[in-house]
């Protein structure tokens, strides 16, 4: 497959440890072990989706000089049973082709079965000394503790919005792209945390994006990725702000219409929230804002700021919201926990 049609979490992929982003904590002392030549037998990978685990693991593969032909990358969701384990300490006992050094990547590794496990653990008490571990997995409740007490475990950072802006900001630069104020921002949050993710959305508004000067607008990823309408979180907080009840309902019902993703929907009211109270309390940090917002939305929420006299955009509300979006994944009617935070703010304030 050429470069062209690969997947942008594939060729943007980093490989080397300088270009890892925002696992300081893990490459130091990785690089150190590598360079003091004391390395484990086991290592324990944990952290969400697309934190670069995976990644990680092969720069380290290949900085202790294991080459293709003695790097193994098992995928523990379809290779779980005993039968795979039993096959693997079969292939560890046989040495390396070419390195020093046999690694074996398994990845999802809390899907193994409990067989499976008993036959890993027996392999992790005795390793040969020509054999490495990289385990990896999202859920580290579900692999036992006398797996983890064998290993050397490190806890993977999600991605911080800086990191995941910074990085959509460059690799859409190096595609020919370019994203309006605000778009990065959009894709940080769609993306979760997974560098990954955010790669997967960026691709997926750059292969259907129909601009002519490849400029991506924040109308554009919205209509691509079905991310709720601008115009529905501003209604939302502009009904807050002018004690409106009836218009947040309305608002609420309008988007649960359009069936958008609710959870979405109110952490794009609360980002936005956020930054209404903050312009508030400090004006000074508009311009660092200013990347993160389009030249209409700043302006929407300082007009707004304006017109609100009995100070509505402030903590407390913003508490409530914070509290309905801990409340939304347990409720059966998707916008409830957004229409009684509305209910309750401007109700509170009636006290």
């Amino acid at each position: 497959m050429s470069e062209n049609n690969l997947a942008l979490y594939r060729k943007y992929r980093p490989d080397t440890f300088a270009k890892v982003i925002g696992q300081d904590h893990i490459v130091s002392i990785l690089e150190s072990s590598v360079k003091n030549d004391k390395v484990s037998h086991a290592y324990l990978f944990v952290g969400s989706r697309g934190t670069g685990k995976t990644s990680v693991a092969r720069i380290f593969a290949e900085q202790i000089g294991v080459t293709k032909n003695d790097l193994y990358e098992i995928d523990a969701a379809s290779n779980r049973g005993i039968e795979d384990i039993k096959e693997l300490r079969d292939g560890v006992r046989v040495l390396p082709f070419d390195s020093k050094y046999k690694i074996y990547i398994i990845d999802e590794v809390h899907m193994l079965s409990k067989d499976a496990w008993g036959a890993l653990l027996k392999t992790l008490e005795e390793p040969p000394k020509h054999v490495i571990f990289i385990l990896a997995t999202t859920e580290l409740h579900k692999v036992p503790e006398t797996i983890i007490s064998r290993c050397q475990v490190f806890n993977f950072k999600k991605a911080s919005d800086v990191s995941l802006k910074n990085i959509l900001h460059d690799v859409a630069k190096k595609e020919g792209f370019t994203l309006e104020a605000g778009v990065a921002e959009l894709l940080a949050i769609l993306a979760d945390g997974s560098f990954r993710d955010g790669l997967g959305v960026l691709q997926k508004v750059l292969n259907f994006s129909t601009s002519k000067n490849k400029k991506i607008t924040k109308e554009e990823v919205e209509k691509i990725t079905g991310t709720p309408k601008t115009v529905l979180v501003n209604n939302f907080i502009s009904a807050i702000a002018h004690e409106d009840v009836a218009t947040g309902i309305e608002t609420v019902e309008k988007a649960n219409e359009e069936n958008l993703d609710m959870k979405l929907f109110l952490k794009l009211i609360i980002l936005k929230f956020r930054m209404a109270v903050v312009l508030r309390y400090a004006p000074k940090l508009e311009a660092e804002m200013r990347g993160d917002l389009s030249d209409e939305d700043l302006i929407f929420l300082k007009n707004l700021i304006k017109e609100d006299t009995k100070g509505m955009l402030r903590s407390k509300a913003l508490s409530v919201l914070l509290n309905a979006y801990a409340d939304i994944d347990n409720a059966f009617i998707n916008g409830l926990p957004i229409e009684l935070a509305i209910i309750k703010i401007l109700e509170q304030d009636k006290e």
